[in-house]
């Protein structure tokens, strides 16, 4: 144990962790962010108003959902862009770990600890998952799970690969996207489902997935993201 112990301390001093927000070295009880960075977070107050806000109103006609949410609110060159490009690009995963049991612990204190069976990450297409090595949706419903103590569940598949949403119109991502998703099984019959992506744009992928879900049996869907707004 000593000699493993001392490995540890010789790699951390090689090669130190660094935070995912400013680049400082992190202590030992720091994971992934500073407690500098942790406390700057743009912590939005969309789970305050759940059923209706900016995030509903997107996906009017498109998906029938009740509860929207999102842990960040987006600023372009601001932390929450950092973060989620650390996180996707930057071979991060634990990050959305991280972020997801902060916001599982937010909504804990928010009375929203019994509310779903399930929580279910949007999927990667196999493609995508072999190139990047993991989903950085899957790591954010990891961390919310483990907060929530709500089962993950993964069996949402993405059937169809497609070109990138970037620069595509708010109905040109829906078509793009509405034939995409595909839940086999009966596990989703009766449930509550919470949804989870990294971030929410004009909600076209969320939706998709929702309705997947829904045609499988889901009593409710509801939505949560890391961040809020355009990338």
């Amino acid at each position: 144990m000593m000699r493993f112990n001392f490995l540890e301390d010789f790699l951390a001093l090689v090669f130190p962790q660094t935070c995912c927000g400013c680049k400082t070295s992190l202590y030992a009880f720091e994971n992934q962010l500073c407690r500098k960075c942790e406390a700057a977070l743009p912590v939005a107050s969309y789970h305050l108003r759940p059923t209706d806000n900016d995030l509903t109103v997107k996906l009017l006609g498109l998906t029938e959902v009740e509860k929207v949410f999102a842990h960040l609110r987006f600023s372009k060159s601001g932390l929450s862009q950092k973060l989620l490009h650390q996180l996707k690009y930057k071979n991060k995963p634990q990050l959305g770990e991280v972020l997801g049991k902060l916001y599982g612990q937010r909504l804990i204190l928010d009375n929203f600890d019994h509310h779903w069976d399930f929580v279910v990450p949007v999927p990667l297409h196999p493609l995508k998952l072999r190139s990047r090595g993991y989903n950085q949706s899957a790591k954010f419903a990891m961390g919310l799970s483990h907060s929530l103590d709500i089962p993950l569940h993964e069996g949402l598949q993405r059937i169809k690969f497609t070109q990138t949403q970037t620069r595509k119109s708010r109905m040109e991502r829906w078509e793009n996207v509405k034939d995409v998703f595909h839940f086999e099984g009966k596990d989703m019959v009766g449930k509550n489902i919470l949804l989870v992506d990294d971030v929410m744009t004009t909600g076209a992928t969320l939706a998709a997935c929702a309705n997947a879900l829904l045609s499988a049996g889901s009593k409710k869907v509801d939505l949560a993201v890391i961040a809020a707004g355009r990338v």
